[in-house]
């Protein structure tokens, strides 16, 4: 059963896995399917590695029939960037603030359609971004069946898949600077000493890949991600809350660190 308000279909039946009771802090997820006119079909999973409060109606999932050629959403995706007409289709995750959802870590996005065909090095990506803001590339992994993509995050808004034909040298570089601004704006939460060794780490991986080393630089980004995870929920915030009381950096820098290595494994390939 579903729900149209204002052109979004709220999602409210789903089928649910590994959800844990209310106050539980184990991981969870909600598998959503997704059915929409012209035979827009796709299953939609939520999953968390620590979540707590977590039910259908905690996690805030709608979805909406777009035009490709949407100007207000166009103008948010880089340039490079459109919308395939055999998937047009706009997921908005907004937990109720009142609803009492917490994760820790990341939560990740995971999206599979028949609509659209898998093909190795395909230009299908998963985006995400702030409500009403720009779009950016958060995949983490694609696959066949007939496509299959997920994405990583420190929180949630808007999810688009979309057909990016950004070079990959240019989404590499794109992603070292966003992860490197993450780091920056974040400075404040995370002790000297360990942002330092960040620093260090993503630097190492970027040099690595300028010089044309990019398994190297694979290795690096794995140190990254390793040593947030590392000092997760000490040294680094790792809680999300529906509040939005609080930031979750290491949710931030982990899903930035793991979109980066997607792309590195694809230059690598």
């Amino acid at each position: 059963m579903s729900r149209i308000i204002r052109g979004w279909v709220l999602v409210v039946l789903g089928l649910f896995a590994a959800l844990p009771a209310a106050g539980q802090g184990a991981a969870g997820a909600i598998d959503l399917p997704i059915s929409l006119p012209g035979g827009i079909t796709a299953d939609l999973t939520v999953s968390f590695e620590s979540v707590t409060g977590l039910s259908l109606a905690n996690l805030g999932v709608a979805v909406q029939l777009i035009s490709p050629n949407d100007p207000g959403l166009l103008t948010r995706l880089p340039g490079t960037a459109s919308i395939p007409a055999g998937f047009p289709v706009l997921v908005r995750i907004e937990p109720p603030a009142s609803g009492g959802l917490s994760f820790n870590g990341i939560a990740l996005i995971q999206l599979h359609t028949h609509n659209l065909q898998y093909v190795p090095h395909t230009p299908l990506r998963l985006f995400a971004a702030p409500l009403g803001g720009a779009f950016a590339d958060i995949t983490d992994a694609t696959g066949a069946g007939s496509y299959r993509v997920s994405g990583s995050k420190g929180g949630f808004s808007e999810f688009l898949i979309v057909v990016d034909l950004t070079s990959l040298n240019r989404a590499v570089l794109d992603k070292f600077d966003r992860l490197r601004q993450l780091l920056t704006d974040n400075a404040d939460a995370i002790p000297g000493a360990v942002r330092n060794e960040l620093s260090l780490e993503l630097a190492a991986a970027r040099a690595d890949y300028l010089q044309g080393n990019t398994e190297d630089a694979i290795h690096d980004v794995d140190l990254f991600l390793a040593t947030v995870r590392q000092h997760s929920g000490t040294d680094i915030p790792d809680v999300w809350r529906a509040a939005r009381d609080l930031v979750d950096v290491a949710g931030l820098l982990r899903a930035g660190g793991r979109t980066l290595r997607f792309s590195l494994t694809e230059i690598d390939s």
